[in-house]
């Protein structure tokens, strides 16, 4: 198993049993804090298992326009989702605060 930014120790207490309501990505102040993808060994994509983020202090389940991203590219995958949405992945945090689990 290889895992990238793993979940600090208290993300489920302080984050996870605080969500309340989901938002979409376009959301005015969202700002994503955990983008987790899982895949297999071998198989060239990866999948969405969930998206964080918080609004001011407020932690959101986000809701994103795709469920699967090319293991090669997926960052350019998800700039080119965003544009089509009018959403500035770099601003939005997404691209930076990855956590991938083969």
């Amino acid at each position: 198993m290889s895992e990238t930014n793993p979940i600090p120790a208290n993300y489920h207490k302080d984050v996870t049993y605080k969500i309340k309501r989901e938002v979409d990505w376009a959301e005015p102040g969202l700002q994503v804090t955990r983008l987790r993808l899982l895949s297999d060994p071998g198989f060239p994509m990866w999948d969405v298992s969930y998206c964080h983020g918080f609004i001011g202090d407020e932690p959101v389940n986000v809701i994103l326009p795709f469920s699967h991203l090319p293991k090669r590219g997926w960052k350019r995958e998800i700039v080119k989702y965003a544009k089509a949405d009018r959403v500035f992945a770099q601003r939005l945090g997404i691209l930076e605060n990855v956590s991938t689990l083969i």
